[in-house]
């Protein structure tokens, strides 16, 4: 049986990858020092033979006995909320996390794949994106404590690939959406989610005319899961090209959820990208993938998850500070 070491497992990504690989049928190894991960995203787990949890944060240092086939590291904030509230464990775990989860590999010989995202391209001047623009990122604005750090994780990704021949997989994520997600994470989608719910008018930034692509975690996993057992070892755009406007995102939020409120314009944040779209015509050629469900299909599914929540959940509120 192959065994994977998944960090930020009880994140909202990480946890779904775990359910992924027991699927799979792998023995699974979660890693999680549960700053923003909960563990109720993997308690249906525990019970399993072949799933195992350390509480542990990858930026002091990683042990994991026995041999290790691959690693996905997905130990990282991933919302404004949190990378705005902590940039400096933010910028840690994506340089000396991911330092030690490459040494880590190097001694276990094991294949690993990281995270990085769409935002290393910052606010593009090409769209849509693809994996050869450099971007246009401000390294000392408010978002430079993640972007950067996701830049740097990639730069050190390719010098252990390149310096000791280490399998490495890089993966470019764009705006992932699906069951798991905080409601109060600080990104746009469970955001107006919340309000709706919450009878709150819907909160957007400037005039609505920035864009963003939504991708169903589902078809993200399979996206990952295909560029983790492939042979390509560059960053490759997992997302869904399927583009729109953050006004017309707000106007099907309110006819999904039945809501009577409207929606409302705050003053624009600085740094906040004006278009964001991947390219996958790569993911398409290499992978052979390409997103299946529809954003109808899931949005519908991801609002009846956040009517499940209790009031606690749905009235614990953080503002956002990006679309």
């Amino acid at each position: 049986m192959k065994r994977v070491l998944i960090t930020g497992a009880a994140g909202f990504l990480g946890s779904h990858l775990c359910d992924r690989f027991i699927k799979e049928g792998y023995h699974v190894i979660g890693m999680d020092n549960l700053i923003t991960g909960d563990l109720k995203n993997i308690e249906h787990l525990f019970k399993l033979e072949h799933f195992e949890f350390y509480h542990n944060d990858v930026s002091k240092f990683i042990h994991v006995p026995g041999n290790l086939d691959y690693i996905l590291h997905f130990a990282s904030p991933a919302s404004p909320i949190d990378y705005l509230k902590i940039p400096i464990q933010t910028l840690k775990v994506s340089s000396l996390g991911t330092h030690n989860v490459l040494g880590l590999a190097l001694v276990k010989n094991a294949r690993v794949l990281v995270a990085s995202t769409s935002e290393v391209y910052g606010d593009p001047v090409v769209h849509p994106q693809t994996e050869d623009y450099w971007g246009n990122v401000n390294p000392v604005g408010p978002r430079g404590c993640y972007d950067e750090a996701k830049r740097f994780m990639e730069a050190l990704t390719m010098a252990y690939h390149n310096a000791h021949g280490l399998e490495t997989r890089i993966v470019r994520i764009f705006n992932t959406y699906g069951p798991r997600m905080r409601l109060n994470d600080g990104r746009v989608l469970p955001a107006f989610i919340g309000q709706a719910l919450r009878g709150e008018d819907l909160t957007m930034f400037g005039d609505g005319s920035q864009t963003r692509s939504f991708c169903y975690v589902d078809d993200l996993v399979e996206g990952i899961y295909r560029l983790l057992l492939s042979d390509y070892h560059l960053p490759v755009n997992v997302g869904n090209p399927e583009e729109i406007t953050i006004k017309d995102f707000g106007e099907e939020i309110l006819k999904l959820t039945c809501a009577k409120q409207k929606l409302i314009s705050l003053p624009l944040p600085k740094d906040d990208p004006k278009q964001r779209r991947p390219d996958i015509t790569l993911a398409r050629k290499i992978l052979n993938w390409e997103p299946k469900i529809n954003r109808a299909q899931g949005l519908k599914i991801t609002f009846e998850y956040f009517k499940t929540l209790n009031k606690d959940e749905l009235n614990k509120v953080e503002h956002r500070k990006f679309n």
